[in-house]
């Protein structure tokens, strides 16, 4: 879970114009769904991770006062989460970066 949560905050950091703290760790490319792919993440679960960083979102004092910022973030989660979902039925097996193999059993 901690290196979850790091790898979460180097890729959110890189992403959103700080240091290129996720490259300096995994490389060059972020393979977002290939390290993803692994997992069998659907709608719900996109749906419920959108909640949780907007909840995020709105917890952050800086935040609270730039309109700007907080819908462009809201539009990037929205955007990645549910395009990694669709994504996801075109991966082939050689293409996963988080694993060897796709986790059937493990629905989130």
């Amino acid at each position: 879970k901690e290196e979850a949560i790091g790898n979460q905050y180097r890729f959110f950091v890189q992403t959103f114009g700080g240091p290129d703290l996720y490259r300096q760790k995994k490389g060059k490319y972020t393979r977002l769904v290939g390290r993803h792919a692994n997992y069998n993440i659907g709608t719900n679960a996109a749906h419920r991770w959108v909640q949780h960083m907007e909840l995020a979102i709105d917890e952050h004092d800086q935040l609270k006062d730039d309109a700007e910022a907080r819908e462009a973030m809201r539009n990037y989660f929205g955007f990645t989460a549910h395009y990694i979902v669709a994504s996801m039925e075109y991966m082939r097996s050689d293409q996963l970066s988080g694993g060897t193999s796709i986790d059937s059993g493990r629905v989130w």
